[in-house]
């Protein structure tokens, strides 16, 4: 009788004889009767795929909670992070993504991702007619992960990593394979690793690099951080660990402002030595975190530095700007030299050319929106793209803690599906929570009958918009019901977070009516009835009517 897979005395299968091993910089290839040679082969046929497409499934107690919810054994209290960032991995698009998750997410990838990423990739390759290109980097680079952070794994997922690196082919004295075995074999013989200490201790600027760099160290006690970078002589305050605090403060969203004061002076004292690249990194928490600082220098300095290395890190440049924009402060020398001809057509044959573009048409955006006194180059119309064409990520992983479902829901009975849309991208590119149509007289009208979009470029002239509604029947304004979901905020705070200001300032100066939806009165509402009260409530301060009387 066949032993059912994973229990003891199973062994994982083993590859073809004759791959061949790749270390470091070295080609790659598949074994000749490899998952990836079979899937990337036109010759396979539906039969072999659909075989080859059943991976085990892993247990659950290996992969922590489950999309409906439960918690990870142990009931972690980061497990909200931890499920956001196995969603993600889940619907990840291709095998690039799946890297990108895992390598720039460090705090909160835990031993059971690697698990999920290796069967995703496994379904990337087999469930569509053409599987998406799978780069050879990006193998070896996921193979480094994993083999870096196996002495962390129990030996369930070692099984686990072990059997679906070989159903997907890698090479059987491969490195992965290689190092997943001898893992495996040293847990028989060694007594189990004692668990690292919680709160490591903090001793000036290598204590604090070694705290911000520690997996488990996720929302350090604030004055403990201040304490530390007071003990810390300056020469300690390297750029390394000022960028690790200031990522720490960008990714938990600690808007704390003697940290980013900090963070400030230390750009603008350090401001020779610094190129654009770990610029982009320091100026990052204060276009996140919505704060400008008030160390004077501050805008004067990055201007000199997006002077001097404009032309050296393009994609870095953009990302300095980004922050800038969510602050309000775009500098004009520098949105002229973006927007030159020869600096697009310098990012446009480059890998990071689309964010590039994203970008730039998010920063026309601005300027059409927000500088009216601007006279330079703008983003050709050939080169713009839509700025979020989907939800932002952190609503995606988080959907299952937002109210968006059950706020439908109230509007439709009490609206009617036919008076609003839901997740509606407006130009040029701002994803819309709910959008309702409504006439001159304060009637909610059916969107179907009505265009949804306000036009872009937005008629800031009298005559224009008295032109354009002449030839209206009936003109309609757009009402916006904006989420405003706990996790848009600062930690501890009531300040939006600058990507969610940024798109409520731009839709606003569009011309769309904005309704917030604060996540405090989302919560105190109990059960469907009195959300739909609340609903109607909002609605009606507004002066909307809807139903019989309505029309």
């Amino acid at each position: 009788m066949r032993r059912p897979w994973g229990e003891p005395g199973t062994r994982a299968p083993r590859p073809t004889e004759g791959a061949t091993c790749a270390g470091p910089g070295e080609s790659w290839s598949p074994s000749p009767n490899s998952m990836l040679r079979v899937l990337l082969s036109a010759q396979a046929s539906p039969a072999r795929l659909s075989g080859l497409l059943l991976i085990p499934p892993v247990h659950p107690c290996c992969l922590g909670p489950s999309k409906w919810g439960d918690r990870p054994l142990g009931g972690c209290p980061n497990a909200g992070p931890v499920q956001g960032l196995q969603r993600l991995l889940e619907q990840a698009r291709s095998p690039g993504e799946l890297l990108r998750w895992l390598g720039q997410n460090p705090t909160k990838v835990r031993a059971h991702h690697y698990p999920v990423a290796l069967r995703r990739l496994g379904q990337l390759l087999g469930s569509q007619p053409r599987p998406p290109p799978v780069e050879q980097a990006t193998l070896q680079d996921l193979s480094q992960l994993i083999i870096r952070n196996c002495p962390s794994f129990d030996i369930h997922t070692i099984h686990v990593c072990l059997h679906l690196a070989v159903l997907l082919g890698f090479p059987s004295d491969g490195p992965l394979v290689c190092a997943l075995e001898q893992e495996q074999r040293r847990r028989f013989h060694l007594p189990p690793k004692p668990p690292p200490p919680l709160q490591p201790v903090l001793r000036g600027g290598q204590g604090l690099e070694a705290a911000l760099s520690c997996p488990r160290f996720l929302r350090y006690p604030r004055q403990q951080l201040i304490s530390s970078l007071a003990e810390a002589r300056p020469e300690e305050l390297t750029p390394h660990v000022m960028v690790l605090l200031a990522q720490h403060l960008a990714r938990h969203r600690l808007r704390e402002p003697q940290l980013l004061e900090a963070i400030a002076h230390f750009l603008v004292v350090q401001e020779a030595q610094l190129n654009s690249k770990v610029v982009q990194k320091l100026v990052l928490p204060f276009g996140r975190l919505n704060y400008l600082p008030l160390e004077q220098q501050f805008m004067p300095c990055l201007e000199r530095i997006l002077a001097r290395e404009a032309g050296v890190a393009p994609l870095a440049t953009v990302n300095i700007l980004m922050s800038l924009c969510q602050l309000q402060c775009l500098p004009f020398r520098a949105l002229h030299f973006v927007f030159s001809p020869g600096f697009i057509n310098h990012v446009s044959g480059t890998p990071h050319a689309l964010i590039v573009r994203r970008y730039l048409s998010l920063l026309d955006t601005a300027v059409e929106l927000e500088l009216p006194g601007y006279r330079g180059p703008r983003l050709p119309r050939r080169q713009q793209v839509p700025i979020f064409p989907q939800p932002l990520i952190t609503d995606r992983a988080r959907c299952k803690y937002s109210h968006k479902d059950i706020v439908a829901e109230g509007l439709r009975q009490l609206l009617g599906e036919e008076k609003y849309r839901q997740d509606l991208t407006v130009p040029p590119g701002y994803c819309t929570d709910f959008l309702l149509c409504v006439s001159s007289s304060g009637a909610v009208l059916p969107v179907r009958t009505q265009d949804p979009f306000l036009p872009y470029p937005p008629r800031s002239c009298p005559q224009s918009r008295a032109a354009s509604n002449s030839t209206t029947h009936n003109p309609a304004q757009r009402v916006v019901l904006m989420l405003r979901e706990r996790w848009h905020f600062c930690r501890d705070g009531r300040v939006l977070l600058g990507s969610r200001a940024l798109r409520e300032r731009h839709l606003g100066l569009m011309g769309y009516q904005l309704l917030p939806l604060p996540f405090e009165e989302l919560e105190s509402q109990r059960g469907l009835p009195q959300l739909k009260s609340y609903l109607r409530q909002k609605l009606q301060a507004l002066g909307l009517r809807w139903g019989p009387e309505g029309g």
